[in-house]
């Protein structure tokens, strides 16, 4: 009977572990992968950052809300004031990758103002 796939898990691990213990190069007897990515931000001036938010068709004040940063911070990156941070940059980035996905998962997200989070409303 041949080894279930459980079986070959555990021997393939078993080899792992004896490979190490022994300090042998395991990149010659298993498959070894090395991934970078490749986080670099967009740099976001005024315009784009317009852009982004319209693609999501939402005022300054719920795109703010929704970036994690103030009102105040949004209008300063849209009059070319200020420059957004790297991790608002990386956040649009993604948006800008996918934008009807952030539009349904805004759309999970809403609920009529002045309704707490899990009321039902009848």
């Amino acid at each position: 009977m041949p080894p279930t796939a459980e079986e070959k898990i555990v021997q393939g691990l078993q080899s792992f572990a004896e490979a190490l213990e022994k300090g042998e190069d395991i990149t010659k007897q298993f498959t070894c992968r090395r991934i970078v990515l490749d986080l670099e931000p967009t740099p976001y001036n005024s315009d784009l950052v317009k852009e982004t938010r319209s693609m999501l068709g939402m005022s300054q004040a719920l795109f703010a809300q929704f970036l994690g940063v103030s009102t105040k911070c949004v209008q300063k990156w849209e009059q070319g004031k200020n420059h957004p941070e790297h991790i608002a940059c990386r956040f649009m980035d993604e948006i800008r990758r996918n934008p009807e996905y952030w539009r349904e998962r805004l759309l999970q997200t809403a609920r009529p103002k002045g309704e707490k989070r899990g009321q039902a409303t009848f």
